[in-house]
């Protein structure tokens, strides 16, 4: 039996209102952190005015908003259950015979669908201004990369140091980016004259070295050197290489896809995207069941004295699974758990967990 459309409307805007409400807190909150945070930093320097800080502040919101997303259809369900049996709302709801599941369902409705336009229209907006916001971080903060260009065919790397800028070309990698192959570098001075070039057949990454096979050296007014192995010092390392490249966070949901592919033909461990992108698509599962933890710590009649109880007891649930995620994440990462895993096993535990407690709660 389904719940009368009025009364389904009615519980579906009480829980949007709170949502609003809770999301318009913690953004504030967010705010006001932030651009204190971005005073610290450019108070000091007279090229950053507050027009610049505020506008870099308000590019980061999104992104921000949608790390907090969880826990604001969390607090936000809490919320519209506490004030619903608060006001005895649900002791008449549940009198006429309407189940758990009815009664939360407009709840989930709207979590699922926040969850898909999130997914499917917030993201590429906040992708979007997550990655001005790099570009003016990389221009008024100085934030370097190394990595400038990627594409299936070429890779484009610089480092500097005390000697000048090198721009390093190759065609391609292999061994998860240890490896280029068809490397051209071309040598700058620290005036930004070009002074050499070096091609090589492959260059390998050391700790503080290039190792280059088959040489050939070149320059202005010079005879090329021929040699087979040559060292060149170098600062990178293949962790900053691949933490050039675009933030997954800078990348839209529509987008991710051939970022990935791209990636991995040149060479490059895409997992770090991919499980970016795998956790978006959990994002309206993870909604989902956010409402139903909160229907688990909200939804039975209160004693006096136990509320703040089942509120701490609510806030604690979504913070081990705060960091139970990181830590699944990082086990992706590192390969000790498929990819796809990773992403999807938050997602799926909070779930169950919220469907076993929702379970129990009907039938007790």
């Amino acid at each position: 039996m389904l719940l009368p459309e009025t009364l389904s409307l009615y519980l579906a805007k009480q829980y949007l209102k709170n949502v609003v409400i809770i999301f318009s807190v913690l953004m504030t909150i967010v705010f006001l952190a932030d651009f204190i945070e971005a005073l610290r930093r450019g108070g000091d320097r007279e090229d950053i005015t507050i027009v610049i800080l505020l506008q870099m502040v308000l590019l980061r919101i999104p992104t921000l908003a949608l790390k907090l997303l969880p826990f604001i259809a969390l607090f936000g369900g809490m919320l519209t259950f506490f004030r619903l049996s608060k006001s005895s709302e649900l002791t008449v709801i549940r009198a006429t015979g309407v189940s758990v599941w009815q009664f939360l369902f407009p709840s989930l409705f709207i979590s699922f669908l926040i969850g898909l336009v999130v997914l499917t229209v917030i993201n590429p907006i906040a992708a979007t201004m997550q990655s001005q916001n790099d570009r003016m971080e990389a221009r008024y903060f100085e934030t370097k990369t190394n990595l400038l260009t990627l594409s299936t065919n070429d890779l484009w790397l610089r480092q500097v140091d005390d000697k000048g800028l090198s721009v390093i070309h190759a065609r391609g990698a292999i061994n998860r980016g240890l490896d280029l192959t068809d490397v051209i570098i071309f040598k700058y001075d620290t005036n930004d004259e070009f002074i050499g070039r070096i091609d090589a057949e492959q260059a390998r990454l050391h700790p503080g070295f290039w190792e280059l096979d088959n040489v050939v050296i070149t320059g202005p007014n010079k005879p090329a050197e021929r040699h087979d192995k040559i060292e060149l010092p170098t600062s990178l390392t293949v962790l900053q290489i691949q933490e050039s490249f675009a933030s997954p966070a800078t990348l839209s949901f529509w987008d991710l896809p051939g970022f990935i592919e791209t990636l991995e033909l040149a060479g490059f461990s895409g997992d770090r995207h991919r499980l970016h992108w795998y956790s978006l698509m959990a994002g309206p599962i993870l909604m989902l069941a956010m409402v139903l933890v909160a229907a688990t710590f909200s939804l039975r009649t209160l004693r006096q004295g136990r509320t703040v109880l089942m509120v701490l007891g609510g806030i604690t649930t979504g913070f081990v699974f705060y960091f139970m995620t990181d830590i699944i994440y990082a086990l992706g990462l590192s390969g000790n758990l498929p990819i796809v895993f990773s992403a999807w096993i938050p997602a799926a535990a909070i779930t169950l967990f919220g469907l076993a407690m929702m379970f129990h709660l009907e039938d007790g």
